[in-house]
């Protein structure tokens, strides 16, 4: 399960390593991600993305790009709410919180295009941007130490 309160954007091409960080006695390597380089959008428009996302089950997606996704009831239940933005008809980034199962993340993404278009985190709360295999980790450990409180 990973759990996550995220920016999401499209990873520009040629970014550096940033600082690794020790973040909550993580140690967390970041991107350098200059501010020129965060307004690349998806290759996808806004109404592509939001026909994709409403053909997941159990996702009410509305029109100004706010959604909730939802789990089917039971004891591992998930839920998953966010905004997708858009800038001159493509996704520019989106904002995701919540939890939710690994596949299932994998099916948001594959909304904006990926694996086919790399992406990029900001975690929010820790204000870094990190590549998707950190944030995959990261968002795994703090599932897994939400679960032992």
């Amino acid at each position: 399960m990973l759990r996550f309160d995220i920016h999401m954007h499209a990873r520009p091409a040629g970014l550096s390593p940033g600082e690794t960080l020790v973040i909550d006695g993580r140690s967390l390597p970041t991107l350098d991600v200059p501010i020129s380089a965060r307004g690349q959008t998806f290759p996808i428009t806004f109404e592509e993305v939001g026909e994709r996302l409403e053909a997941l089950p159990r996702m009410f997606f509305e029109p100004d790009g706010s959604f909730v996704w939802v789990s089917p009831q039971g004891p591992d239940d998930w839920q998953v709410d966010g905004v997708f933005y858009d800038r001159g008809g493509a996704v520019l980034f989106a904002e995701l919180k919540g939890r939710c199962p690994a596949d299932e993340f994998d099916r948001l993404l594959a909304a904006c295009g990926w694996p086919a278009t790399a992406v990029m985190m900001q975690l929010t709360r820790q204000a870094v941007f990190v590549d998707e295999a950190t944030f995959r980790e990261w968002a795994t450990s703090v599932s897994s130490e939400k679960r032992t409180v």
